[in-house]
């Protein structure tokens, strides 16, 4: 009863937090105006993911300081992140602050105390690279809100067989992307506000801490599953770009799901819980559908990413020349 009256007073807590923040943003000036790489038509307030690094806070100070490397890395992401959603920082200064960050985070994983310490930049490398596609697929209304929903609830399904993160944190963090889907997950042009960076680089770093300590405690790498989806559109998405001699630095409209809410005038909602439930009927096959051996998770996760990799070019293949058009008309 005492963990239930802490967890309705913290969704309250999050909630004020929310509203407060909004006012805060409004007076500042801190919004997104829609431009031509835009999936949005109208001014939205920016960086109503903070709750999330926010719900970090609150948890460490109710439940106790159990993951201070955690909380330092994932606000010192977020910090830079939202200082970047005011005003423009440099490309290498993010970097620099998100690796730092990213040190954190292993740290509190316990993955710097692996003997086979050359893993550690290989892993530092492909982490930070993951968050920065959870943070590139953040472009539409609900998409970072309902897939951070699809991992952190296989996570805490899977935590509860094998305890791996304390679960008091993964019950606070899904009541933080809950208030703020209260904010976001609606409609085109309905939307009160958007993560922004500060959101989705924050939430991927504590979905990477929640990935890493899976993984460590399994010993299996291919818990990566849980994060297929993004990972397919993401990856396939910038070798799509590379192809094209695109600067990969450069905003855009080329991923999967830009081109299902832009081009196919798909509503925001039905694009974001189309992510979110492949994401889910992914991870709980993973979970109770194949057997808990090395090998069978080895071939559901190749076969898998070929499935959705094959999909992702079929899906290409037969609608992108319809950005191509949008993008022939920007030019007349």
């Amino acid at each position: 009863m005492d963990s239930l009256l802490a967890y309705i007073s913290i969704a309250v807590f999050l909630v004020i937090a929310e509203l407060v923040y909004f006012r805060i943003a409004d007076k500042c000036n801190i919004i997104d105006k829609p431009n031509e790489r835009s999936s949005h038509k109208t001014i939205v307030l920016r960086g109503g993911g903070i709750i999330f690094t926010i719900g970090l806070w609150i948890w460490s100070i109710v439940f106790g300081f159990q993951y201070p490397w955690l909380l330092a890395g994932v606000t010192l992401a977020a910090g830079i992140s939202f200082v970047d959603d005011i005003h423009s920082l440099p490309d290498s200064l993010r970097l620099v602050v998100q690796f730092t960050a990213m040190f954190f985070v292993f740290q509190e994983i316990g993955l710097l105390h692996w003997d086979m310490w050359w893993v550690v930049p290989i892993a530092l490398i492909a982490a930070v690279g993951g968050t920065n596609i959870f943070n590139f697929m953040d472009g539409v209304n609900g998409i970072t809100a309902g897939y951070s929903l699809a991992m952190l609830i296989p996570i805490t399904m899977a935590n509860r067989s094998m305890t791996f993160v304390e679960e008091s944190y993964l019950i606070v963090a899904i009541i933080g992307v809950l208030v703020f889907s209260l904010f976001n997950f609606r409609p085109r042009g309905k939307a009160k506000c958007f993560a922004g960076d500060v959101g989705s680089i924050g939430m991927a770093l504590i979905l990477v801490f929640c990935l890493g300590r899976l993984m460590i405690a399994t010993g299996d790498i291919t818990w990566i599953v849980l994060f297929l989806v993004y990972g397919v559109d993401g990856v396939l998405t910038i070798c799509h770009r590379i192809m094209l001699h695109e600067n990969l630095g450069q905003a855009h409209r080329k991923h999967a799901y830009q081109l299902m809410a832009n081009e196919l005038k798909m509503s925001h909602v039905t694009v974001s819980l189309i992510y979110m439930v492949l994401q889910l009927v992914v991870s709980l096959g993973f979970i109770y559908l194949i057997p808990n051996t090395i090998v069978a998770h080895w071939i559901y996760f190749i076969v898998a990413s070929i499935v959705f990799g094959l999909a992702y070019v079929l899906f290409k293949m037969k609608y992108y020349h319809l950005h191509e058009e949008y993008l022939a008309s920007l030019k007349s």
